[in-house]
C-alpha cells in the first residue's frame, strides 16, 4: 500500500494552532478513533477508545432524560396553567345562570373539551323552567346516579379519566359517539345536599386517560364545589 498522501501545509498548521476544533467536533474524532483501530489491526484492543464509546453512549441517554424531564416540566405547568384559568373564569359570574353558561363556554374552551356537563342529583325528577334553556350544559339526576356513572361497578374515585368507546359517554346526551375520552369529577356540597357530578368530553382519545395525573383537577373540583355551594344555598 502506497503511504497516505501529506496534509497540507495551511491544514496542518491550522490543526497544530487550534486542536480544540477537532477535539469539539464528534464526528471527525469518530473517523479518527475508527481510523486508528483500523491502523492498530484486529489483535489489538484499544480500551481507551471502548471506554470513550461507552461515555459518549451514557451522555446521550443523559440528554435524552434532560430534555424528557424539561418536556415534562413545561407541560406540567402549562396544565396548572390552564387549570387557574378555568378556576377564576367559573369564579367570576354574579348569578348562577352566568355561571352555568361560562361552564358551557369560557371553562369548555380554555380547558379545550369538546362539552361540559353539570349533573345534579336531586329527589325531584324534572328540571326548574328557569333552567331549561341552559339544560345543555346543567341536567338534573336521580339519587346514587353520580358514583354509579363514575365508579362503573367499582368504588369511585374523586376524579375519574378514562377513554370511552361510541356510545358510552351517556351523560354528554345522544350524539356522543364523539366522545373519545372523558374527565369525571365527583362532587361533594356538604351535609345534607346530594352530589353532583362534573364531566368534561373529548374527541381525542388521549386527552384523559387512567395513567394522567390527577391533581390539578382534584384541586379544580375541590374550588368548584365551594363555589356552587353559594348557588345552592
Amino acid at each position: 500500500m502506497s503511504d497516505p498522501a501529506p496534509l497540507a501545509e495551511e491544514m496542518r498548521a491550522r490543526i497544530l494552532n487550534e486542536p480544540n476544533t477537532i477535539l469539539s467536533d464528534p464526528d471527525v474524532m469518530r473517523a479518527l478513533i475508527a481510523a486508528n483501530d483500523q491502523a492498530m489491526g484486529n489483535n489489538i484492543i484499544d480500551l481507551r477508545g471502548v471506554a470513550m464509546e461507552r461515555l459518549e453512549d451514557r451522555l446521550t441517554r443523559l440528554e435524552d432524560t434532560h430534555n424528557s424531564v424539561i418536556a415534562a416540566a413545561y407541560e406540567n405547568l402549562a396544565g396548572t396553567n390552564q387549570i387557574h384559568r378555568a378556576i377564576l373564569a367559573f369564579l367570576e359570574p354574579l348569578d348562577f345562570e352566568s355561571f352555568i353558561r361560562c361552564l358551557g363556554e369560557d371553562v369548555r374552551d380554555i380547558l379545550r373539551v369538546g362539552q361540559v356537563r353539570l349533573l345534579l342529583e336531586s329527589h325531584e325528577a324534572s328540571m326548574d323552567p328557569m333552567l331549561v334553556d341552559i339544560s345543555d350544559v346543567l341536567s338534573i339526576a336521580e339519587p346514587g346516579f353520580c358514583e354509579d356513572y363514575a365508579g362503573r361497578g367499582k368504588p369511585p374515585r374523586q376524579v375519574t379519566l378514562r377513554g370511552l368507546t361510541p356510545g358510552e359517554g351517556t351523560v354528554f346526551g345522544t350524539s356522543n359517539n364523539w366522545v373519545k375520552s372523558e374527565a369525571c369529577i365527583l362532587l361533594d356540597f356538604g351535609d345534607a345536599r346530594l352530589p353532583g357530578l362534573l364531566a368534561f368530553a373529548s374527541e381525542d382519545p388521549h386527552q384523559f386517560s387512567a395513567s394522567h395525573g390527577t391533581d390539578l383537577l382534584s384541586f379544580m373540583g375541590g374550588v368548584f364545589e365551594r363555589a356552587m355551594r353559594r348557588w345552592l344555598g
